[in-house]
């Protein structure tokens, strides 16, 4: 229930406290950039009595500023000079005004796109350790009577972005770190996969289908999301595999055929010593995504759950889409062929779990099929 603020402008130092109390825990230990976005939103609507609360944040390579407003749902941007925000981002300036529309800063396009209407607005530069600003919070329409932001709501909300600034700088730095690590494993993975003649959307759309099927069989975001990075080296074994081989036109040889077998523990010992958790996984995935549920694959012959959990999710992933690729030894198979193989194979190729995982995503999995279509 909506706690009801109308006889009071400002919040109740208890109330003040507890709110303190409750996110600084939780921002202390958030590392994922968009959940900390999320928080710290929460944590000035909740501070102000405000009936929205977005962060801003400054993109200064594209000149932009951009927010999340929920999980699932691609960032927002705007022009870094746009608005009331971009006004409080220049000038390093708090902003309150209690209605937009009579300041000519204040920029309506948003509020004719979707009907809301913005009355009051309290906008706090969020600034860093060495006090460069590296956003804005923006509160909007305060619910108290009378319904404009208060010297208080300044001042509590400057202590929110004085404490998150610090806290979202981590995170920044947090996520373009793994923005490095995801590049150089795309980067590995195509290196393996172009040997055979693979295009480097393959290996994004392995990991964008393993994504979804490790969270679709109840994995959480996190060892999900690390799946997704990882997944992309499972063939980075075949930098050791002959060309000849690799690109044979044909069917190969038994000899041949062993040979080829190898690229999956040749990739396990290029990644099994490393502490690191991705490239940890990425070992695990590169040597059991070609074993069978049935223990009928390779290179071991590991059966049902001796079969690591990672191998068994990009196994299904990189079949549906090597079946749907052009190959030197084969065309493409139409979706439905394919979508009945993996029925058939449930059980005997794929995990059952697994293959259900797959199922319900699968109008999910077919439009990552379609943005990252192989360019002819």
């Amino acid at each position: 229930m909506k706690k009801n603020y109308e006889s009071s402008i400002d919040l109740p130092a208890e109330e003040l406290l507890k709110i303190i109390f409750e996110f600084a825990s939780k921002l202390a230990h958030e590392n994922d950039l968009d959940q900390l976005h999320l928080l710290m939103a929460e944590m000035g609507k909740s501070l102000t009595l405000a009936d929205r609360c977005t962060l801003w944040i400054a993109d200064h390579s594209e000149g932009k500023l951009w927010t999340k407003i929920a999980h699932g749902i691609d960032r927002i941007e705007i022009p870094i000079d746009s608005g009331l925000v971009g006004a409080a981002y220049h000038s390093g300036e708090s902003i309150s005004i209690k209605d937009a529309y009579t300041d000519k800063r204040f920029n309506p396009a948003v509020d004719l796109k979707t009907g809301y209407r913005t009355y009051s607005v309290l906008c706090i530069p969020i600034r860093n350790a060495e006090q460069d600003i590296v956003g804005v919070y923006q509160a909007v329409n305060k619910q108290s009577s009378p319904s404009c932001f208060t010297e208080k709501d300044k001042t509590y909300l400057s202590l929110a972005a004085t404490y998150t600034g610090q806290s979202m700088e981590k995170a920044i730095l947090y996520s373009e770190l793994i923005e490095s690590q995801k590049e150089m494993i795309l980067t590995m993975g195509n290196i393996g996969e172009s040997r055979s003649r693979e295009t480097g959307q393959h290996v994004k759309r392995v990991a964008a289908y393993s994504y979804l099927i490790a969270k679709g069989s109840g994995l959480s975001e996190e060892e999900s999301r690390l799946i997704e990075l990882a997944s992309p080296m499972h063939d980075i074994g075949k930098v050791a595999t002959p060309d000849a081989i690799l690109n044979k036109p044909g069917k190969l040889t038994d000899i041949e055929f062993k040979i080829m077998k190898e690229h999956a523990e040749t990739g396990y010992n290029i990644f099994k010593k490393s502490k690191r958790k991705i490239l940890q996984a990425a070992a695990l995935i590169a040597r059991d995504h070609h074993e069978k549920w049935d223990g009928s694959g390779y290179p071991a012959g590991r059966s049902g759950e001796s079969i690591h959990l990672y191998g068994r999710i990009v196994a299904i992933a990189d079949v549906f889409d090597a079946l749907g690729s052009e190959r030197p030894y084969k065309s493409a198979w139409p979706t439905n062929r394919i979508l009945e193989l993996i029925r058939s194979e449930k059980g005997k190729h794929f995990d059952p779990a697994l293959v259900d995982a797959f199922f319900d995503n699968l109008s999910a999995i077919q439009d990552i099929k379609k943005q990252y279509a192989d360019q002819i």
